[in-house]
């Protein structure tokens, strides 16, 4: 999973961070958001609420370490997804591994 996070932020696929996320959700592009189990609850009462709101689909993912090393930063709350294809792949790994989305 963390692999096509990457290649997804190298093509201009993903959004990182609460604040990015927040406003691909609001302009409609986010299809997936994945979540860092530890993230900090004030950044988690800033994006699940609007996910939630909006409907879009969010997984729990790894930490905040590793999935802020997959995307160049020392630690991140949540990724956006904003290519259906590739929040498929990611959907189908995590459901195979973890067993299903929020």
């Amino acid at each position: 999973m963390l692999r096509l996070v990457g290649l997804g932020l190298r093509g201009g696929l993903v959004v990182v961070g609460v604040d990015r996320v927040r406003e691909a959700v609001r302009r409609g592009k986010l299809v997936l958001a994945i979540v860092a189990p530890d993230a900090a609850q004030n950044s988690l009462n800033k994006v699940v609420p609007l996910l939630d709101a909006r409907g879009v689909p969010r997984v729990t993912g790894p930490g905040a370490a590793a999935l802020g090393g997959a995307v160049g930063r020392e630690s991140t709350a949540v990724v956006g997804i904003m290519d259906r294809d590739l929040a498929n792949g990611i959907r189908e790994i995590v459901e195979s591994k973890f067993g299903g989305t929020h």
